[in-house]
Protein backbone atom coordinates (compact mmCIF):
# COMPACT_ATOMS: atom_id res chain seq x y z
CA UNK A 1 0.00 0.00 0.00
CA UNK A 2 1.10 3.38 -0.67
CA UNK A 3 2.54 5.58 1.96
CA UNK A 4 0.16 8.17 0.66
CA UNK A 5 -2.86 5.82 1.34
CA UNK A 6 -5.04 7.69 3.77
CA UNK A 7 -8.03 5.24 3.66
CA UNK A 8 -9.37 1.91 1.99
CA UNK A 9 -13.30 2.35 1.70
CA UNK A 10 -15.15 -1.30 0.28
CA UNK A 11 -17.55 -0.65 -1.99
CA UNK A 12 -19.87 -2.81 -4.24
CA UNK A 13 -21.14 0.13 -6.50
CA UNK A 14 -24.81 -1.11 -7.89
CA UNK A 15 -23.28 -4.56 -8.85
CA UNK A 16 -22.70 -6.90 -5.64
CA UNK A 17 -19.06 -7.48 -6.63
CA UNK A 18 -16.67 -5.80 -3.94
CA UNK A 19 -13.71 -3.80 -4.36
CA UNK A 20 -11.62 -1.73 -2.47
CA UNK A 21 -11.13 1.62 -3.22
CA UNK A 22 -7.78 3.35 -2.63
CA UNK A 23 -7.81 7.06 -1.26
CA UNK A 24 -5.10 9.33 -1.15
CA UNK A 25 -4.79 12.05 1.82
CA UNK A 26 -4.58 14.88 -0.60
CA UNK A 27 -7.92 13.32 -2.64
CA UNK A 28 -10.00 13.30 0.41
CA UNK A 29 -8.76 16.98 1.64
CA UNK A 30 -9.59 18.32 -2.33
CA UNK A 31 -13.09 17.03 -2.26
CA UNK A 32 -13.64 18.39 1.04
CA UNK A 33 -12.54 21.78 -0.16
CA UNK A 34 -14.49 21.36 -3.06
CA UNK A 35 -17.41 21.06 -0.90
CA UNK A 36 -17.30 23.48 1.53
CA UNK A 37 -16.51 25.65 -1.39
CA UNK A 38 -19.75 24.56 -3.26
CA UNK A 39 -21.80 24.97 -0.25
CA UNK A 40 -20.83 28.78 0.95
CA UNK A 41 -18.30 28.18 3.09
CA UNK A 42 -17.39 25.26 6.16
CA UNK A 43 -19.77 24.53 8.40
CA UNK A 44 -20.53 21.57 11.15
CA UNK A 45 -21.60 18.36 9.94
CA UNK A 46 -24.42 16.03 11.38
CA UNK A 47 -23.27 12.66 10.55
CA UNK A 48 -26.04 10.03 9.52
CA UNK A 49 -24.13 7.90 7.39
CA UNK A 50 -21.86 4.91 8.55
CA UNK A 51 -18.15 5.97 8.51
CA UNK A 52 -17.10 3.30 6.79
CA UNK A 53 -18.58 4.46 4.02
CA UNK A 54 -16.69 7.42 2.06
CA UNK A 55 -19.84 9.61 2.28
CA UNK A 56 -19.88 8.96 5.88
CA UNK A 57 -16.01 9.60 5.78
CA UNK A 58 -15.89 12.86 4.53
CA UNK A 59 -18.48 13.97 7.07
CA UNK A 60 -15.30 13.36 9.84
CA UNK A 61 -13.10 14.92 7.25
CA UNK A 62 -14.53 17.98 6.56
CA UNK A 63 -15.54 18.98 10.25
CA UNK A 64 -12.06 18.22 10.68
CA UNK A 65 -10.72 20.57 8.20
CA UNK A 66 -13.46 23.08 9.33
CA UNK A 67 -12.06 22.32 13.33
CA UNK A 68 -15.73 21.72 14.36
CA UNK A 69 -16.72 18.82 16.46
CA UNK A 70 -19.36 16.40 14.68
CA UNK A 71 -22.46 15.24 15.83
CA UNK A 72 -24.32 12.32 14.66
CA UNK A 73 -27.58 10.41 14.69
CA UNK A 74 -28.18 6.58 16.03
CA UNK A 75 -27.74 3.65 14.06
CA UNK A 76 -31.90 3.18 12.69
CA UNK A 77 -32.86 6.54 11.18
CA UNK A 78 -35.28 8.33 12.90
CA UNK A 79 -36.98 11.72 12.10
CA UNK A 80 -37.22 12.77 15.93
CA UNK A 81 -33.78 11.85 16.97
CA UNK A 82 -32.50 14.11 14.11
CA UNK A 83 -34.51 16.83 15.19
CA UNK A 84 -32.66 16.50 18.47
CA UNK A 85 -29.24 16.13 17.25
CA UNK A 86 -29.59 19.14 15.52
CA UNK A 87 -30.00 20.88 18.46
CA UNK A 88 -26.71 20.04 19.27
CA UNK A 89 -25.07 22.11 16.62
CA UNK A 90 -23.45 25.20 17.58
CA UNK A 91 -21.68 26.41 14.59
CA UNK A 92 -23.50 29.17 12.28
CA UNK A 93 -23.62 26.95 9.08
CA UNK A 94 -25.10 23.61 9.34
CA UNK A 95 -24.67 20.91 6.76
CA UNK A 96 -25.42 17.13 6.71
CA UNK A 97 -25.16 14.30 3.73
CA UNK A 98 -28.37 11.80 3.83
CA UNK A 99 -29.11 9.38 1.29
CA UNK A 100 -32.87 9.65 -0.45
CA UNK A 101 -34.70 7.36 1.72
CA UNK A 102 -33.78 9.33 4.82
CA UNK A 103 -34.43 12.49 2.95
CA UNK A 104 -38.02 10.67 1.91
CA UNK A 105 -38.35 10.52 5.84
CA UNK A 106 -37.62 13.87 7.00
CA UNK A 107 -40.43 15.28 4.54
CA UNK A 108 -42.63 12.21 5.38
CA UNK A 109 -42.44 13.53 9.26
CA UNK A 110 -41.83 17.23 8.59
CA UNK A 111 -45.07 17.33 6.88
CA UNK A 112 -46.56 16.77 9.84
CA UNK A 113 -44.68 18.01 12.58
CA UNK A 114 -43.75 21.61 12.76
CA UNK A 115 -40.84 20.91 15.39
CA UNK A 116 -38.99 18.18 12.86
CA UNK A 117 -39.36 20.74 9.51
CA UNK A 118 -37.87 23.61 11.72
CA UNK A 119 -35.06 21.63 12.64
CA UNK A 120 -34.50 20.61 9.23
CA UNK A 121 -35.27 23.80 7.12
CA UNK A 122 -32.35 25.30 9.78
CA UNK A 123 -29.40 23.36 7.76
CA UNK A 124 -28.02 25.28 5.09
CA UNK A 125 -27.61 22.27 2.87
CA UNK A 126 -29.11 18.70 2.94
CA UNK A 127 -26.72 16.98 0.71
CA UNK A 128 -28.26 13.98 -0.72
CA UNK A 129 -26.64 11.24 -3.15
CA UNK A 130 -26.17 7.76 -3.16
CA UNK A 131 -28.68 6.57 -5.92
CA UNK A 132 -31.13 8.72 -8.13
CA UNK A 133 -33.74 10.95 -5.97
CA UNK A 134 -37.32 11.10 -7.54
CA UNK A 135 -37.81 14.88 -8.74
CA UNK A 136 -41.25 14.71 -6.80
CA UNK A 137 -39.28 14.05 -3.59
CA UNK A 138 -37.14 16.80 -3.91
CA UNK A 139 -40.10 19.17 -4.60
CA UNK A 140 -41.84 18.19 -1.17
CA UNK A 141 -38.55 18.67 0.55
CA UNK A 142 -37.89 22.39 -1.25
CA UNK A 143 -41.79 23.39 -0.27
CA UNK A 144 -41.45 22.30 3.42
CA UNK A 145 -38.04 24.75 2.91
CA UNK A 146 -35.56 22.01 3.24
CA UNK A 147 -32.27 23.05 1.01
CA UNK A 148 -31.58 19.80 -1.18
CA UNK A 149 -28.43 19.65 -2.40
CA UNK A 150 -28.21 16.62 -5.23
CA UNK A 151 -24.56 15.28 -4.93
CA UNK A 152 -23.41 12.82 -7.76
CA UNK A 153 -19.80 10.70 -7.15
CA UNK A 154 -18.59 7.15 -5.57
CA UNK A 155 -15.93 6.27 -3.74
CA UNK A 156 -13.48 6.58 -6.61
CA UNK A 157 -14.15 10.45 -6.48
CA UNK A 158 -13.87 10.81 -2.47
CA UNK A 159 -18.04 11.16 -2.77
CA UNK A 160 -19.74 13.83 -4.62
CA UNK A 161 -17.94 16.18 -7.13
CA UNK A 162 -21.22 16.95 -9.05
CA UNK A 163 -23.45 19.36 -6.92
CA UNK A 164 -27.02 19.53 -9.03
CA UNK A 165 -25.78 18.72 -12.31
CA UNK A 166 -22.40 20.88 -12.18
CA UNK A 167 -19.13 19.73 -11.25
CA UNK A 168 -17.45 21.18 -8.65
CA UNK A 169 -13.78 22.25 -7.35
CA UNK A 170 -11.52 21.09 -10.38
CA UNK A 171 -13.53 18.49 -11.50
CA UNK A 172 -13.68 18.24 -15.17
CA UNK A 173 -16.51 15.96 -17.35
CA UNK A 174 -16.17 14.27 -20.50
CA UNK A 175 -18.39 11.72 -22.57
CA UNK A 176 -16.75 9.10 -24.58
CA UNK A 177 -19.12 6.53 -26.16
CA UNK A 178 -22.02 8.00 -24.37
CA UNK A 179 -20.42 7.21 -20.70
CA UNK A 180 -19.64 9.60 -18.82
CA UNK A 181 -15.53 10.05 -17.70
CA UNK A 182 -14.41 12.32 -14.82
CA UNK A 183 -10.94 13.88 -14.02
CA UNK A 184 -10.82 15.34 -10.81
CA UNK A 185 -7.92 16.21 -8.01
CA UNK A 186 -10.00 13.70 -6.06
CA UNK A 187 -9.61 10.69 -7.79
CA UNK A 188 -8.90 7.41 -6.21
CA UNK A 189 -5.19 6.02 -6.64
CA UNK A 190 -7.48 2.83 -8.32
CA UNK A 191 -8.42 -0.32 -6.36
CA UNK A 192 -6.45 -2.48 -3.84
CA UNK A 193 -4.40 -5.13 -4.73
CA UNK A 194 -6.80 -5.11 -8.03
CA UNK A 195 -4.63 -4.02 -10.88
CA UNK A 196 -6.88 -5.09 -13.91
CA UNK A 197 -9.86 -3.28 -12.31
CA UNK A 198 -7.70 -0.45 -12.10
CA UNK A 199 -6.52 0.23 -15.42
CA UNK A 200 -10.19 -0.25 -16.70
CA UNK A 201 -11.56 1.97 -14.53
CA UNK A 202 -8.75 5.00 -15.00
CA UNK A 203 -6.28 5.67 -17.93
CA UNK A 204 -4.24 8.52 -18.67
CA UNK A 205 -4.71 10.49 -21.43
CA UNK A 206 -2.53 14.08 -22.61
CA UNK A 207 -1.36 14.00 -19.02
CA UNK A 208 -5.21 13.88 -17.82
CA UNK A 209 -6.24 11.08 -15.24
CA UNK A 210 -9.99 10.31 -16.11
CA UNK A 211 -12.14 7.89 -14.23
CA UNK A 212 -14.71 5.89 -16.34
CA UNK A 213 -17.78 6.07 -14.33
CA UNK A 214 -19.95 3.23 -15.94
CA UNK A 215 -22.84 5.90 -16.21
CA UNK A 216 -24.48 7.19 -19.13
CA UNK A 217 -24.92 11.08 -19.10
CA UNK A 218 -25.49 13.97 -21.65
CA UNK A 219 -23.36 17.53 -20.98
CA UNK A 220 -25.61 19.94 -21.81
CA UNK A 221 -24.28 23.44 -23.47
CA UNK A 222 -23.69 25.28 -19.84
CA UNK A 223 -21.80 22.22 -18.45
CA UNK A 224 -24.99 20.95 -16.69
CA UNK A 225 -24.13 17.05 -16.07
CA UNK A 226 -27.66 14.82 -16.87
CA UNK A 227 -27.14 10.83 -15.69
CA UNK A 228 -29.17 9.14 -17.23
CA UNK A 229 -28.21 5.63 -15.85
CA UNK A 230 -25.67 2.44 -16.15
CA UNK A 231 -24.62 1.67 -19.24
CA UNK A 232 -24.78 -2.17 -18.18
CA UNK A 233 -28.34 -1.30 -16.83
CA UNK A 234 -30.14 -2.19 -20.18
CA UNK A 235 -32.25 -5.24 -21.63
CA UNK A 236 -32.96 -5.99 -24.96
CA UNK A 237 -36.52 -6.10 -25.02
CA UNK A 238 -38.26 -7.13 -28.61
CA UNK A 239 -34.85 -5.90 -30.19
CA UNK A 240 -35.05 -2.53 -28.78
CA UNK A 241 -32.47 -1.36 -26.14
CA UNK A 242 -34.05 -0.49 -22.73
CA UNK A 243 -32.48 1.69 -20.10
CA UNK A 244 -33.73 -0.27 -17.00
CA UNK A 245 -32.43 3.20 -15.11
CA UNK A 246 -35.05 5.60 -17.19
CA UNK A 247 -37.76 3.36 -16.39
CA UNK A 248 -37.35 3.13 -12.64
CA UNK A 249 -36.99 7.13 -12.63
CA UNK A 250 -40.40 7.13 -14.15
CA UNK A 251 -41.83 4.64 -11.99
CA UNK A 252 -41.10 6.46 -9.13
CA UNK A 253 -42.77 9.49 -9.79
CA UNK A 254 -46.01 7.62 -9.35
CA UNK A 255 -46.88 7.95 -5.39
CA UNK A 256 -46.12 5.11 -3.40
CA UNK A 257 -43.44 3.88 -6.01
CA UNK A 258 -40.98 6.31 -4.71
CA UNK A 259 -38.92 2.85 -3.54
CA UNK A 260 -39.44 0.55 -6.46
CA UNK A 261 -37.14 -1.09 -8.06
CA UNK A 262 -37.16 -1.94 -12.03
CA UNK A 263 -35.38 -5.34 -13.24
CA UNK A 264 -35.63 -7.06 -16.67
CA UNK A 265 -36.23 -10.69 -16.55
CA UNK A 266 -36.71 -13.25 -19.47
CA UNK A 267 -39.56 -13.21 -21.99
CA UNK A 268 -39.92 -15.75 -24.66
CA UNK A 269 -41.84 -13.61 -26.62
CA UNK A 270 -39.76 -10.57 -26.09
CA UNK A 271 -36.34 -11.57 -24.75
CA UNK A 272 -36.85 -9.46 -22.18
CA UNK A 273 -39.27 -7.17 -20.08
CA UNK A 274 -39.29 -4.68 -17.74
CA UNK A 275 -40.54 -5.54 -14.39
CA UNK A 276 -41.29 -3.04 -11.26
CA UNK A 277 -40.99 -4.71 -7.93
CA UNK A 278 -42.09 -3.36 -5.09
CA UNK A 279 -41.05 -4.05 -1.06
CA UNK A 280 -43.09 -4.86 1.71
CA UNK A 281 -45.60 -7.07 1.13
CA UNK A 282 -45.71 -10.48 0.19
CA UNK A 283 -48.10 -10.10 -2.43
CA UNK A 284 -49.03 -7.11 -4.69
CA UNK A 285 -52.76 -7.24 -3.31
CA UNK A 286 -51.22 -6.74 0.12
CA UNK A 287 -48.94 -4.04 -0.70
CA UNK A 288 -51.68 -2.40 -2.62
CA UNK A 289 -53.95 0.49 -0.46
CA UNK A 290 -56.90 2.74 -0.62
CA UNK A 291 -58.89 0.14 -3.06
CA UNK A 292 -56.98 0.49 -6.04
CA UNK A 293 -56.73 -2.69 -8.34
CA UNK A 294 -53.38 -4.18 -9.47
CA UNK A 295 -54.69 -3.76 -12.79
CA UNK A 296 -55.66 0.01 -13.00
CA UNK A 297 -52.02 1.01 -11.06
CA UNK A 298 -50.01 -1.53 -13.39
CA UNK A 299 -51.68 0.02 -16.53
CA UNK A 300 -51.81 3.82 -15.62
CA UNK A 301 -47.62 2.86 -15.00
CA UNK A 302 -47.82 1.54 -18.34
CA UNK A 303 -49.31 4.21 -19.50
CA UNK A 304 -46.69 6.95 -18.32
CA UNK A 305 -43.59 4.88 -19.38
CA UNK A 306 -45.02 4.63 -22.83
CA UNK A 307 -45.84 8.35 -22.94
CA UNK A 308 -42.59 9.21 -21.90
CA UNK A 309 -40.23 6.75 -23.04
CA UNK A 310 -41.64 4.46 -25.73
CA UNK A 311 -43.75 1.17 -25.93
CA UNK A 312 -40.53 -1.44 -25.28
CA UNK A 313 -40.13 0.45 -21.94
CA UNK A 314 -43.29 -0.57 -20.67
CA UNK A 315 -43.04 -3.06 -17.61
CA UNK A 316 -44.53 -6.38 -18.16
CA UNK A 317 -45.99 -6.68 -14.44
CA UNK A 318 -45.52 -5.31 -10.91
CA UNK A 319 -44.10 -8.23 -8.59
CA UNK A 320 -44.30 -7.26 -4.59
CA UNK A 321 -41.68 -8.56 -2.18
CA UNK A 322 -42.32 -9.25 1.69
CA UNK A 323 -38.60 -7.78 2.03
CA UNK A 324 -36.22 -5.79 -0.69
CA UNK A 325 -32.76 -7.27 -0.84
CA UNK A 326 -29.91 -4.88 -0.01
CA UNK A 327 -26.43 -4.88 -0.55
CA UNK A 328 -24.02 -3.65 2.43
CA UNK A 329 -24.15 -0.30 0.94
CA UNK A 330 -27.67 0.34 1.50
CA UNK A 331 -28.53 0.05 -2.36
CA UNK A 332 -30.72 -2.79 -3.71
CA UNK A 333 -29.14 -5.59 -4.85
CA UNK A 334 -30.49 -6.07 -8.41
CA UNK A 335 -29.03 -9.06 -8.89
CA UNK A 336 -30.90 -10.48 -6.36
CA UNK A 337 -34.31 -9.07 -7.12
CA UNK A 338 -33.84 -10.26 -10.73
CA UNK A 339 -33.46 -13.76 -9.57
CA UNK A 340 -36.42 -13.65 -7.48
CA UNK A 341 -38.86 -12.40 -9.67
CA UNK A 342 -38.03 -14.57 -12.53
CA UNK A 343 -38.16 -17.02 -10.66
CA UNK A 344 -41.32 -16.59 -9.07
CA UNK A 345 -39.98 -16.97 -5.55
Amino acid sequence: MAVSTAAVIETSGSTGVPKRVVLSEEALRASANATAHALGGPGQWLLCLPAHYVAGLQVLVRSHLAGLPVEWVEPGFDAEAFAAASDRLTAERRYVSLVPAQLARLVEVGEQSEAVRAAVARFDALLTGGQAMPAALADRARALGYTVVRSYGSSETATGCIYDGYPVGATRTRLVDGVLEIASPTLADGYLDAPELTDAAFRVEGGTRWYRTGDRARIHADGRVEVLGRADNVIVSGGINVSLDRVEAAVREVPGFEGAVVVGVPSEKWGHVPVVVVGGAPSLDEWLVDGHRADDVLASIRRLVRESIGVAAQPERIAAIERMPLLASGKPDRRAVTRRVASGD
